[in-house]
Parts: C-alpha cells; structure tokens; sequence
C-alpha cells in the first residue's frame, strides 16, 4: 500500500505538472465564419431574444442546464480546516474533473474571498443566472447550514450541500448492505455519529427517514441530548429533539459501548482507539469517514473486532466517499429539472447507490460500488424519474 507521504509527494508533483486541472472550452470543433456569425453576431441576437420573451428556454438554448457553480469559502476544507480560498482551489478543481468525467457536467470552482454569510448569499445568488446548480463546499458549520436554508429560500435551481447531502446518502447506502452482511435490521441498531456539524446532522436526518430509531451524536462536548446547555445552537437542538431518547450523557467512549455501528465525520484523525471498538457489540460497524486520515485506522478497528470497517479513503477497502454521489446525483437532478433537494430524494439516491452493487459481489470488505461504475448514473437516474418536473 502506498504511503500518506508518497501520495503527497505525487499529488504535488502531478498538480505543478498540470498547473491547475480544469479548462473551459467550446463544445464544437473550430467554427467557419458562416458558423460563428449563428453563434456570435449578428445570428445570437435571435437567440437572446427568445430566452428574453420565453424564459425557460433558457434551458435548452445556453449551457445553464449542465453547469454547476461549487461554492467555498476555504473553512473547512477536508480534514485542514480553514485554509482559505487560495487553498480551497486543488479540491474544488477535483471535484469539477469528477463532475465533468463521471457525469458531463461543466463546474466552476467558486472560491470566495469572503467569509461573511450575508456577502456569500448575495453573491451566490447574483451569479445564479450562469448556473443550473449550486454545489456548497466546504463552508463551515453551522454558518453553511443557514446559508443552504436561505439560498432554497431564494433560487429556482437546487442548492446541494455535499457535506450534508453526499455524505448522507453515501453513509446510508453503504450502511444498509453492511447491515445485510451482518443480517442486523436498522430499526433495531444502536448507531453513533461523532460530528455534529453538516454531514453529522445530514446523516442523522436521512438516517432516522430511513428507519433507524437509536441514533447518539457526539460532538467535542459530548453527548448531545435534550436539555444539555454547553456548546449547543439551534441545529443542534434539533439533533436532541430528533436523537437520544434516553438523555445518555457521556464521552464518544462512554457511547459507543454497546453501540453496533460508529459513524465518523468529526474532523479529527485518530479520534477513537481500539478499546472504543472492543467495547462494542458483537458484528459491530466502524465507518471513519473523516479524509484523509480516519478516526481509526482500518487496520486498528479490524484488529480490535470490528466486522465492517469503511473509511472516506481511497487508501483503503470499502470507501464510502462524496464521489460515490456528487456527480451522478446532480446529473439526474439537472435531466430532471428538480429544483429543491429533499429527504425522499435523497434516501432514493441511497437506495439506488446500495443496490448497483451485485448481491453476489457484495462481501466484508465490498459493501458498495466503486466511483466508476457506469450503471450509478442509471440507476439514480431511473430512482428520481418520479421527482420529474415539467
């Protein structure tokens, strides 16, 4: 297995190589005269005209249809934290090469030199004419939060949010083959979230939607429960309201005894340690979702008893990742003109996710498809047929 330290070194090397890795380019081959003077002036004029009197031709006459602004303001970038926008830049040029390979969507990396909420809202929403999504990236919570629920409030087109919605339907499609492997049902598992934070309340939403009725999130404090004062916001009141019925106080290693399954997307590396493990129930579960490095080593939770170890990697087996979802999602989201993103359309995605995998393959260390699997596009696609809007 490759190292953390020859990954980085090749990572930079290829990048100072590229220099940048996304380009902008026309969709045709080089135009004649005649065809620049349809394209250009003075044939566009037309053109303009009839979005102008017809709006919604908008769609079929520009490219706003197949492009998608991904927004950051560089505060939470993977496991960096705020490394601001100059930084940001490597990642959200990545995901728009995924967009672009997986899927045929045109993304811009939009990496703000702002971290005010109200500059972010009124800057997304100026631009939004160019685009048919919004991808938010990478912001900090709970700032990000309020930020998705005004943009919604506000645009026409649909405001994804990949650390609340990708790691969501991603979590939930590998956890319920998981749950297969082990024949454990989710109505009936205890389920730990370290996190509190966007993909924290994403997963604990979509997860409770799905069935899953003992569900304990802990953040830096603790526990969160109903009535627990310090370190809370109104997001995390609602977790309370949502979680925890039997009030459990205590450290992420006080819950996680008797827990079947841990879900990490707290941020740090090395959060929990093997006796954490050990002290969970027999077939246990142990997503470490934080990139890029995990709370626990694979080969630390496998050791101390764990049956199914995922991590957010792709150093590792069973990588339950952003990009399992992202482009594929977003594809169907744009063919079908859905313009707001809601739980049932994303527990479809994680349904249509989990299922690609054949039955036959699916195995401890195979719980879901790789990101290259062409017949994702198909299957998410034909999930949301019904979301379909005219």
């Amino acid at each position: 297995m490759t190292s953390s330290k020859d990954i980085a070194k090749k990572a930079i090397m290829l990048h100072k190589k590229l220099r940048g890795k996304i380009l902008l380019g026309q969709k045709s081959r080089q135009l004649s005269i005649k065809e620049i003077q349809l394209i250009y002036t003075p044939g566009v004029a037309a053109v303009s005209r009839e979005v102008f009197e017809h709006p919604e031709e908008k769609f079929v006459l520009t490219s706003k249809i197949n492009n998608v602004a991904i927004v950051t303001d560089g505060t939470r970038i993977l496991g960096l934290g705020n490394i601001g926008p100059y930084a940001a830049m490597p990642v959200m040029e990545g995901k728009a090469v995924l967009y672009k390979q997986y899927s045929g969507i045109t993304a811009f990396p939009i990496c703000l030199g702002t971290t005010d909420k109200k500059k972010i809202i009124e800057t997304i929403i100026a631009i939004e004419p160019v685009f048919g999504a919004i991808n938010l990236e990478d912001i900090e919570s709970p700032k990000v939060l309020e930020i998705s629920k005004e943009l919604q409030k506000k645009l026409s087109i649909p405001v994804f949010h990949d650390d609340r919605h990708g790691t969501a339907v991603v979590a939930l499609a590998a956890l319920l083959n998981a749950l297969q492997l082990v024949k454990k049902p989710l109505q009936s598992i205890r389920v730990i979230v370290a996190g509190a934070g966007s993909a924290g309340m994403g997963i604990t939403e979509l997860l409770r939607f799905a069935g899953c009725k003992n569900i304990i999130v802990v953040d830096s404090t603790g526990a969160i429960y109903t009535g627990r004062r310090k370190n809370m916001n109104p997001y995390k009141n609602e977790i309370a309201r949502q979680t925890n019925q039997k009030k459990e106080k205590g450290t992420l290693e006080d819950v996680m005894r008797n827990s079947d399954v841990f879900i990490g997307v707290s941020g740090i590396s090395n959060l929990v340690t093997e006796s954490m493990v050990k002290s969970m129930k027999k077939d246990s579960i142990v997503f470490a979702l934080t990139n890029p490095e995990p709370e626990i080593n694979p080969v630390i939770a496998k050791k101390a008893g764990a049956r199914i170890v995922a991590t957010g990697s792709y150093q590792f087996h069973n990588k339950v990742n952003n990009a399992l979802v992202f482009p594929y999602l977003m594809r169907a989201i744009l063919d079908h003109r859905i313009s707001r993103i809601d739980t049932k359309i994303l527990y479809s995605a994680a349904i249509a996710i989990a299922n690609t995998i054949p039955r036959k393959q699916l195995h401890y260390d195979n719980i879901i498809s790789n990101v290259g699997d062409k017949r994702l596009q198909q299957n998410i696609t034909r999930a949301l047929k019904k979301f379909y809007k005219k």
